[in-house]
């Protein structure tokens, strides 16, 4: 046997033991050999110095864990596979798992569920089935699709959710579904309709992880200032004087796309789709070799599109295994859990700090009032608009505004839809006062960062 397939030789042993531990190949409790949570067990079922005052030991934590808790993990990326499988080894046995992505080449770098057979793949379906079958009687559910395609119902059955996500939108999505869950009764919030929100987020080497009690502590929206703003390059250089590789992908996926509609009237470009990708790839090599630019690759192309942040393994098993510490202390209330965001970052040594992001009280996500819009009257709904989309408080990214004009519900403008974008195009221009709209009237904007439409009053000055 050659020195390089020892490893492999060690692997396949440990399997061999693991599965003659299994009885019958059941799951639940055929699957629990004698020890096998013991290291569990210690955190559950003794008191420590660190516990919480009101914590009792007992067994019962341990077959809730085991039997009862279901955890959603959205993202099976870098920080999806970790996630699962801290999770599956601390005990967790019922857990649903959403990505929209397949598996490409560059990810078998870091996201180590998936092999070179697996490219092309989707990525929950392709992790889930190696979860399962690494650790017994866990039961891992892929769902393949987005997390806009499920309903209140699917959400509320999960006592903790926890993300793994590179998409600042897809947050503030899942967010905004946790606060639509929430129940007041008479301005009371009903603690039993909560459901916590773990957040991971790495960059290279930085990372933080975040607990979010919805109604009670700082949502992603009430912290938005704290996400790095998008790179953007200035439009007359995208346009006549690129000089990098990725202002070639840029022109073509903000000038040319719009303007030669590849696959049809009004479909926008996915990131996730390989056809989209390679016809942006084909179209940025060719405006590259017009200024003999090099270095557009498909890779490049797809990360300018998707706005791919650098991933490091490392940073990504830290932050994950934070993250599955906190599901842990929520689920057992075995600890107090992170009161509420910790940063990490390894540039230069080691470091790490918590703090207390406070709540906003006026945030458009988790506040139960309307914000405020101060305009002079004579202002445009344009400069509206510009308000939704550039405010580092908002930040939405193609608002559609509607309002009740004269007793009737009027959509002022509509990005998404092609047809009525082109109607309603012309009210861009005019005032507000043009409009019919007065002082105290309420605008309802729905937003892709949002499942909820979200209210504004507005506030005119002449």
């Amino acid at each position: 046997m050659a020195e390089g397939d020892e490893p492999e030789k060690k692997i396949r042993r440990i399997e061999e033991l693991t599965m003659n531990m299994v009885v019958n190949g059941g799951s639940g409790d055929q699957c629990d050999w004698d020890g096998r949570w013991d290291h569990v067990k210690k955190f559950l079922e003794r008191p420590g110095p660190f516990t919480h005052p009101d914590f009792e030991p007992s067994t019962e934590a341990l077959q809730f864990l085991l039997d009862t808790c279901k955890i959603l993990v959205i993202g099976a990326g870098g920080l999806g596979c970790e996630l699962l499988k801290d999770l599956a080894l601390s005990g967790f046995r019922h857990i649903h798992v959403v990505d929209m992505d397949t598996i490409d080449v560059s990810n078998l770098n870091r996201q180590f569920l998936f092999r070179p057979k697996d490219v092309g793949r989707p990525k929950a379906d392709v992790a889930a089935d190696f979860v399962n079958s690494r650790v017994p009687g866990c039961c891992v559910v892929p769902h393949f699709t987005k997390i806009q395609d499920f309903d209140e119902a699917f959400y509320r059955q999960f006592h903790i959710i926890v993300c793994g996500l590179d998409s600042i939108i897809a947050r503030r999505w899942m967010n905004g579904m946790l606060m639509s869950l929430l129940v007041y009764e008479d301005g009371i919030l009903d603690p039993s309709s909560i459901i916590p929100l773990i957040d991971g987020g790495t960059e290279g080497f930085k990372g933080n992880a975040r607990v979010i009690l919805p109604g009670m502590t700082a949502c992603i929206d009430c912290t938005l200032e704290l996400y790095p703003p998008q790179i953007n390059f200035p439009m007359c250089t995208i346009a006549s004087m690129p000089r990098l590789p990725e202002h070639c992908v840029e022109y073509v996926r903000v000038l040319l796309w719009p303007k030669e509609k590849p696959f049809g009237d009004g479909v926008g470009l996915d990131g996730d789709d390989p056809e989209h990708i390679q016809w942006v790839f084909v179209k940025s090599q060719e405006r590259a070799a017009e200024y003999s630019i090099t270095g557009v690759t498909y890779r490049l192309t797809q990360g300018v599109v998707k706005r791919i942040i650098p991933a490091v393994a490392s940073t990504n098993a830290v932050i994950a295994a934070c993250c599955a510490t906190e599901v842990f202390k929520i689920a057992s209330s075995a600890y107090i859990p992170l009161n509420n965001y910790l940063l990490f970052n390894d540039v230069d040594g080691l470091y790490t700090c918590t703090f207390e992001a406070e709540r906003k009280e006026n945030c458009s996500a988790c506040s139960q009032v309307p914000q405020d819009l101060q305009f002079p009257s004579c202002a445009k709904l344009q400069e509206v608009l510009d308000y939704l989309t550039e405010s580092a408080s908002l930040q939405m990214k193609s608002p559609a505004i509607t309002a009740t004009v004269e007793g009737k519900n009027k959509t002022l403008y509509l990005q998404t839809v092609a047809s009525i974008e082109e109607r309603t195009r012309p009210n861009l221009s005019k005032t507000l006062k043009e409009l019919g709209l007065s002082d105290g009237q309420e605008l309802a904007v729905a937003d892709v960062t949002t499942p909820q439409t979200l209210l504004f009053k507005l506030h005119l000055s002449s």
